[in-house]
């Protein structure tokens, strides 16, 4: 089916949304039992320890460890938010910079000012945005960058969404609560649908529209580690340490073959993570190819990961031959076993 579509019904009894473009999976958000990123808490400072690079804190409901902090003492009481998912058998990452995420701003308590997307590239929708938003909220007591999503919107929704997320930040702030516990809980996935996928689309939020709307069947392609392209094949392995990313050309082993599988392969790749869940280490071994090419997919691959929301870092070529990514976990892993429907 052509254009674009959102889906919002459970999986297994978790509340998940799909985004279908042109009859393809574009993205997933399932919910988890594990704390989400944006999830903040009042933490308190376990004894530090020389040489952990951070700190671990403790709340009702878990530990966390904080990178890099300094200044910190134990039994110290602190505001923190979850930056991802946590690897199996450690501590949630987490971070001390909070960020309030909504559909056309973000608030920033520790930056202040007031900032607008570089994807807005019209002057006059700049200025006149900015204009706007300043008289609406002046003085400002945080600061405040306006989404892309604020180029095609209402400039008085953006307000008002500026407006509700202000209040979500003082009560956050403003608690005086002094023992430990969760101040705010991160967006479920129907909301963060409404939060992210801000194109226009046609909405199916009926219980079993997984079912009748075919994503279903979109997902079972996520149960195998082969992803097939139109140049050839590459196959998505996860393991304890890494995700392997292994690319294949078939019958044609050529080099100019695996050039083509290779770009093939780095185009599709943002989205099968995105759709998998899969952050940290990934190791990419390509088909062979030229050497004197590889510039050209290094750009490929960058340009495909700009625009993908979950920040990758592209470390570059091994001594071996393969490509490493370090990749932010900030959805859970993808386990669809046996699907169910409903909530």
């Amino acid at each position: 089916m052509k254009g674009t579509q959102i889906f919002l019904d459970h999986i297994d009894g978790q509340e998940a949304a799909a985004l279908v473009v042109d009859g393809r999976l574009e993205d997933l958000i399932v919910d988890s039992e594990a704390f989400a990123p944006g999830t903040i808490f009042r933490a308190t400072v376990d004894r530090p320890v020389k040489g952990q690079g951070g700190v671990f804190v403790s709340f009702p409901e878990g530990r966390g460890f904080l990178r890099q902090i300094k200044g910190v003492c134990g039994g110290q009481n602190m505001l923190v938010q979850v930056t991802g998912y946590a690897e199996e058998g450690k501590a949630i990452p987490l971070t001390t910079k909070l960020l309030f995420k909504s559909r056309y701003v973000i608030i920033t308590p520790g930056a202040p000012g007031l900032n607008l997307s570089r994807r807005i590239r019209d002057e006059e929708l700049r200025d006149a945005l900015l204009e706007y938003i300043h008289g609406g909220l002046a003085p400002l007591s945080y600061g405040i960058i306006l989404r892309s999503s604020c180029a095609a919107a209402d400039f008085e929704d953006v307000l008002e969404d500026a407006k509700t997320m202000l209040s979500v930040v003082r009560a956050v702030l403003e608690d005086d609560t002094a023992e430990s516990c969760q101040l705010l809980s991160a967006d479920s996935p129907h909301h963060m649908a409404w939060r992210e996928w801000t194109t226009e689309a046609t909405v199916e939020q009926k219980v079993g529209c997984f079912h009748s709307g075919g994503v279903l069947d979109l997902l079972d392609a996520l149960n195998s580690p082969k992803v097939c392209t139109n140049s050839g094949s590459y196959f998505i392995e996860q393991t304890r340490a890494l995700c392997a990313v292994d690319v294949n050309t078939g019958v044609d082993g050529s080099l100019a073959s695996g050039l083509k599988a290779n770009i093939a392969m780095a185009r599709d790749l943002p989205r099968q993570l995105r759709l998998r869940g899969i952050g940290g280490q990934v190791l990419i071994d390509p088909a062979p190819m030229p050497k004197k090419d590889r510039k050209l997919l290094d750009s490929v691959l960058k340009a495909a990961f700009r625009q993908d929301d979950v920040h990758t870092h592209i470390l570059g070529w091994t001594a071996l031959g393969l490509i490493e990514l370090q990749r932010a976990r900030t959805r859970p892993p993808l386990s669809l076993g046996n699907k169910s429907m409903g909530s």
